[in-house]
């Protein structure tokens, strides 16, 4: 299993950057991507870590249900 770098735009579309072995170097690689970014980029850089480019494109894509808060 890889980490795999994203672009996630604000209509939820995603789209592969890289992919690294080492968390180190792909925590490394995102932050010096961040520290690019400008006021008129139009997307966040995200790191997931999954089985393939597929699986990591839909679990970040993928709605989830929020937690419920206080005592049940």
């Amino acid at each position: 299993m890889n980490y795999y770098l994203f672009k996630m735009f604000p209509s939820r579309k995603v789209e592969l950057i890289e992919s690294h072995e080492k968390y180190r170097d792909a925590r490394s690689r995102a932050r010096s991507l961040r520290k690019a970014l400008t006021v008129s980029d139009n997307y966040q850089v995200k790191i997931i870590f999954a089985a393939s480019e597929q699986a990591g494109a839909k679990l970040l894509t993928t709605e989830r249900e929020a937690e419920p808060w206080g005592d049940d």
